[in-house]
């Protein structure tokens, strides 16, 4: 049948979740902080599921956010805490690839606060080239806008590895990204900006549905993982959110999230998983559809 890439699943709820404290603006770069071992931990528990592949909890990890809270001296040890545990995970497993994970600056679901292009480069750039070395490849994540989409695709680039550009749409229209920008005008942007895949991620799964056929007119691999929130909460979007704004969904354990998964590869999408809310046992749950299916997981 299909050869389909396994994600993992939301890493920094799941931190969240086990750490038993509560959330905080730093997310899950704080739970690193706090409880060192379990990115690890949370790690081998997707690889047992069923992933093949292992995101790096350097999402939140940016200046910026640091900056807030007077940690940035603690930049690169938290990127390359974040390698370690990860790659610990992977060599534990025995198999599998590492993705590094790189979030939006400013604050996610914010196209309006995204800084211009020339200014995001280096910044996306210096992340890149930081955690490259201990990656398979760089994933971009929660890209909601066209410059957003320009700007990580070109500082990427510099860690020169295979790129995947991975989008968030409206919840309520998935052709349009969260600026209110058509999907469609990011297919020759991933083009030229050298993506080696094209994902849709952090969006309800309805959505995703909508914007898939859009990512199928392009030239590049393509797939998705959903979030499991309700929507996007108006308090979410202010300066230095906690997720404890967001609600999760009560109708999308594992089975029904696999229905999606599976009504997503019917619609060509050929690397899945999940974003925020989705464990160990949804993934699990698209392992056993997959096999079921007959598909092939790499």
């Amino acid at each position: 049948m299909t050869a389909i890439t396994v994600l993992d699943g939301g890493l920094g709820q799941e931190l969240v979740r086990r750490s038993a404290k509560g959330p905080t603006a730093l997310w899950s770069t704080r739970v690193m902080i706090d409880n060192p071992g379990l990115v690890e931990t949370v790690h081998r528990d997707f690889f047992s599921a069923g992933a093949t592949i292992a995101t790096t909890n350097t999402y939140a990890i940016l200046r910026d956010r640091l900056q807030m809270e007077d940690i940035e001296d603690q930049f690169e040890p938290l990127l390359a805490a974040a390698l370690s545990e990860a790659r610990a995970a992977r060599a534990a497993h025995g198999s599998g690839r590492i993705a590094g994970a790189i979030g939006p600056l400013a604050a996610t679901y914010r196209p309006d606060l995204h800084p211009p292009v020339a200014e995001a480069i280096p910044a996306y750039a210096e992340i890149a080239t930081l955690i490259a070395p201990g990656c398979d490849l760089l994933i971009c994540e929660t890209v909601a806008s066209l410059t957003h989409a320009e700007a990580i695709l070109a500082g990427a680039r510099a860690g020169g590895k295979p790129v995947w550009l991975s989008i968030t749409v409206n919840d309520h229209d998935g052709t349009c990204l969260r600026s209110g920008e058509p999907v469609a005008e990011v297919l020759p942007l991933a083009d030229n900006g050298g993506a080696a895949a094209l994902l849709v991620n952090c969006s309800m799964p309805e959505a995703i549905a909508d914007a898939l056929p859009v990512l199928a007119r392009g030239a590049l691999p393509f797939g998705a993982y959903a979030n499991g929130f309700t929507g996007i909460a108006p308090d979410f979007l202010k300066t230095a959110p906690t997720v404890d704004a967001l609600s999760a969904r009560q109708d999308l354990g594992p089975e029904a999230y696999a229905t999606h998964v599976m009504g997503w590869i019917d619609a060509g999408a050929t690397i899945v998983g999940g974003c925020c809310e989705v464990g160990p046992a949804h993934i699990a749950a698209i392992t056993d559809r997959l096999r079921a299916a007959g598909h092939t997981r790499v």
